[in-house]
């Protein structure tokens, strides 16, 4: 897989931070809470689609005893339009009483903490960390891990693999915001099936041999 140089790495996330100064998760919340439960939900799943079905949602229920309380039914009449929602539905209670039994109704800080929750991997614990706690942790998504591979930024053959080249690569001025700069070049941008080239600010960084040209 081609790797591309260190030294072109400042300019890759300069010209991104350039189009998008500061990046925001697109997912809507009020709390930190409403965020890992957000998060949980979005897997496999699109942000506007959770998005949908959170807005009544999180008008009802702001804390994990709320969310215990209107019961795992409930829960899934609101849910019921996103992929795996009775998976999910079960996660979300379940998360919601350990977060009572055993952080005081608080989201903890800490990756072993936030993988201890129902529902809860790697990548939720990295969002929420940084999103929530400001930690410059990197969540690799299928955006992700597509331009780390696609662009030669950090190529690797699972997420766990790009996400600690992106941590050893990224320079530390742009570790914060890299994952929401890359995830919204991969939604809008670098997309999968047909990337939109012409208009990428990184095209003649990027190492990818099957570029569009319209």
């Amino acid at each position: 897989m081609a790797l591309m140089k260190q030294a072109v790495i400042p300019e890759f996330f300069a010209r991104l931070k350039k189009a998008i100064p500061e990046p925001e998760t697109e997912l809507e919340y009020d709390n930190v809470y409403h965020l890992l439960v957000a998060v949980v939900l979005s897997a496999q799943a699109t942000d506007a689609g959770v998005n949908r079905a959170t807005t009544p949602l999180f008008k009802i229920v702001k804390t994990p005893a709320e969310m215990v309380a209107l019961g795992e039914r409930k829960l899934i009449g609101y849910i019921k339009t996103i992929g795996l929602f009775r998976t999910k539905a079960k996660n979300v209670i379940a998360l919601s009483k350990l977060l009572i039994e055993r952080h005081g109704g608080e989201v903890p800080h800490t990756h072993e903490e936030l993988q201890a929750l129902p529902g809860v991997g790697r990548k939720t614990a990295n969002v929420v960390m940084n999103v929530a706690f400001g930690e410059a942790t990197i969540a690799v998504d299928t955006h992700i891990f597509r331009v780390g591979n696609r662009t030669g930024l950090a190529p690797g053959k699972n997420p766990l693999e790009v996400e600690l080249k992106l941590l050893k690569r990224v320079p530390e001025e742009y570790r914060l915001h890299a994952h929401h700069w890359l995830i919204l070049h991969g939604r809008y941008t670098c997309k999968a099936r047909t990337p939109e080239c012409p208009k990428c600010v990184v095209n003649d960084l990027c190492l990818f041999k099957g570029k569009t040209t319209i």
